[in-house]
């Protein structure tokens, strides 16, 4: 579980390399026009409030889910409710950085087609 999780991590975090790489590559090609990088840092800089609102907006669900388990949890056997704990951590690391991953791919791919 913990290398899985890692790996992913370590993917998350190449994916991030890609994404500035992309940016600082389109920057340099767009340094001579002047509306050209205008544009371009608008419309990274509204990508990023909206990759800041959705994760804001799943961490909100994680939290409500995670609620809702416990109350669930608080019905059952202590030992029980800690394995099942344990095990509901880790899915929703796991599912986090799912979504994360599927965000920079998003992301990647809008850069793409602003290009």
């Amino acid at each position: 579980m913990l290398l899985v999780i890692v790996t992913i991590m370590l993917l998350l975090l190449l994916m991030t390399m890609l994404l500035l790489m992309m940016r600082w590559r389109q920057r340099s090609r767009t340094r001579t026009r002047t509306r050209a990088t205008t544009t371009t840092t608008t419309t990274t800089t509204m990508m990023m409030m909206m990759m800041m609102m959705m994760m804001m907006m799943m961490m909100m669900t994680m939290m409500m889910t995670m609620m809702m388990t416990m109350m669930m949890m608080m019905m059952m056997m202590m030992m029980m409710m800690m394995m099942l704990l344990l095990l509901l951590l880790m899915m929703m690391m796991m599912m986090m950085m799912i979504m994360m991953m599927m965000m920079m791919m998003i992301m990647m791919m809008m850069m793409i087609m602003i290009r």
